[in-house]
């Protein structure tokens, strides 16, 4: 081959690199810790403590993360005449809202004010719960 340094050249760079790679491995050997550890161990030689907290607050997939959550369980006959009831007093409260906030005959606002005293109170509807997404496998 056809060198551009001459040969003598070539041999003290080469005799260079390996020397700073054999120095870049004995600093590695000198400064190496004398006993190695697993990722999350510490260094005063308390085995497993974390590994083990991180194992009780494990949670095995069940069949509701897998298959999703159940239905809903069905309501009973007065269950449901309880929503209707609470639905009808809701209609009722927001038509008289909307009068009140308009012009209103007398006589219908006097015989509609019992009407919104007697309307039982009605707790915010909880958030829908989110559908499950199925797996991408």
């Amino acid at each position: 081959m056809n060198w551009s340094m001459p040969r003598p050249v070539l041999q003290v760079v080469a005799a260079l690199i390996g020397v700073a790679c054999v120095g870049a491995f004995a600093m590695g050997v000198a400064t190496a810790p004398q006993k190695s550890r697993l990722p999350g161990q510490r260094a005063d030689a308390a085995t497993g403590e974390p590994l083990q907290a991180q194992a009780q607050e494990a949670v095995a997939l069940g069949d509701e993360r897998i298959e999703g959550a159940a239905p809903p369980p069905e309501l009973s006959d007065e269950e449901k005449a309880r929503l209707a009831d609470e639905k009808e007093a809701r209609e009722e409260a927001a038509a008289l809202a909307k009068a009140a906030a308009g012009v209103m005959p007398a006589a219908a606002a006097t015989s509609a004010a019992p009407a919104v005293e007697a309307a039982p109170q009605v707790a915010p509807a909880a958030p829908p719960t989110p559908k499950v997404e199925e797996p991408p496998f």
